[in-house]
């Protein structure tokens, strides 16, 4: 995500009453089928009503970047994992167009911490400094490579102090296209029996439309040729930017949801448009009613679900889960990480920036609020911790 992801930066449609209450009596589904659920709520994990986001289990379990707690982000082997690991959608990817118009799946546009970019002679030339979402950022860009000089790039591990057993796997994969997300789908989908789910995300659309990069053109016409631009579609499509969003309304029918950080930042089409709103507007009741007027759901970082206070231990609740679900829209907050640094200050076990917390404590607090669903970089643990929230 970008300068205001909290995806990052904290590193950190609501059905309504009884069917949603339904739905957390459902599910861990995973690559084999559904574990530790009665009969009844297995079958109410596996369907729930007429296809589309109703049809996945709730809490909904979304692998961040696949699964980035135990491989480099944005690979196939991250993607892959996830769903070995049971994940109900998987977050591939984050959309970045290249020099010559392709979609390809990274973090973000700067791809010197993602990439070994750094270790190719021929690219040091590249190397530069832009603003990007009002910030100066140094590296090497997408937009200045063609797509072949980027499949000459290998992917690393972005936290290599958080995850040091991942540097294991850096040099093994590749920088995936979106078109090879799509294909890669329906491959799984026919391997496992099973349909697969992906969450990519448009990234800096406006910084991107300015370069004549525009993405969701891009996005819409790939979905179309794949046949996946439907409103019950396996492809959710997310972006911090409103206006992206809206955009996609009018080009695709697939569910929108849009992402929102810290309650005091500004959507970045919005500062460039002087729109003096903020994430605080976005979610009072008049907000979600305007966002539910075009998107199926929101993203909210998790502070804005149970805010925490100076030492970052959890405190009450807020309204967003009741508010949001009173105008239809689902909520899956991010982002769920077992490291300690990445919880909150009550769940976290010594002090080693690679230590695991209590993740699960976590996951159970957060479940507890009525949520539809939560990226998280570890697919395996957050089903377990479904399991112990719709059982318990």
């Amino acid at each position: 995500m970008g300068t205001q992801d909290t995806h990052e930066s904290n590193e950190q449609a609501g059905t309504g009453g009884t069917g949603r209450r339904a739905l957390l009596g459902a599910a861990v589904l995973g690559a084999g089928g559904v574990l530790g659920l009665s009969g009844t709520a297995a079958a109410a994990a596996a369907r729930h009503g007429g296809g589309g986001l109703k049809s996945l289990p709730v809490p909904t379990v979304i692998g961040h970047r696949g699964a980035s707690g135990y491989r480099p982000e944005h690979t196939f082997g991250s993607y892959q994992l996830a769903l070995d690991l049971g994940a109900d959608i998987v977050e591939a990817g984050d959309l970045v167009p290249t020099r010559d118009g392709h979609l390809v799946c990274r973090h973000e546009p700067e791809i010197g911490g993602t990439t070994d970019v750094a270790a190719h002679p021929e690219f040091a030339g590249r190397r530069t400094t832009k603003v990007l979402d009002g910030v100066p950022t140094t590296g090497w860009f997408t937009e200045d490579f063609t797509l072949a000089e980027l499949k000459r790039l290998r992917a690393v591990e972005r936290i290599p102090a958080n995850r040091p057993h991942n540097t294991l796997y850096d040099g093994r994969w590749g920088i995936p296209t979106f078109e090879e997300v799509l294909k890669w789908q329906d491959e799984q989908t026919r391997r496992r029996g099973r349909q697969v789910w992906i969450y990519p995300e448009t990234k800096h659309p406006t910084y991107f439309r300015k370069q004549g990069l525009g993405l969701e053109e891009r996005v819409a016409k790939l979905l179309h040729k794949y046949g996946k631009d439907r409103k019950n579609s396996p492809v959710v499509l997310q972006s911090f930017e409103p206006t992206s969003i809206q955009r996609l309304n009018k080009l695709v029918d697939n569910p929108l949801v849009v992402l929102l950080s810290t309650a005091g930042s500004r959507p970045w089409d919005f500062v460039e448009t002087g729109d003096p709103r903020t994430v605080a507007d976005l979610i009072t009741r008049a907000g979600l009613r305007e966002l539910a007027g075009y998107a199926q759901g929101i993203g909210p970082t998790l502070d804005l679900v149970i805010p925490k206070d100076a030492d970052g231990k959890l405190t009450r609740p807020t309204t967003l889960v009741k508010d949001a679900h009173a105008v239809g829209l689902v909520l899956h907050p991010y982002t769920m990480r077992n490291e300690n640094p990445f919880l909150p200050a009550d769940f976290r076990k010594g002090s080693d920036a690679d230590a695991y917390g209590d993740s699960f404590g976590a996951f159970r607090t957060y479940f507890a609020t009525g949520i539809d669903g939560v990226f998280t970089d570890n697919p395996d643990t957050a089903l377990l911790a479904r399991a112990d929230f719709v059982n318990g």
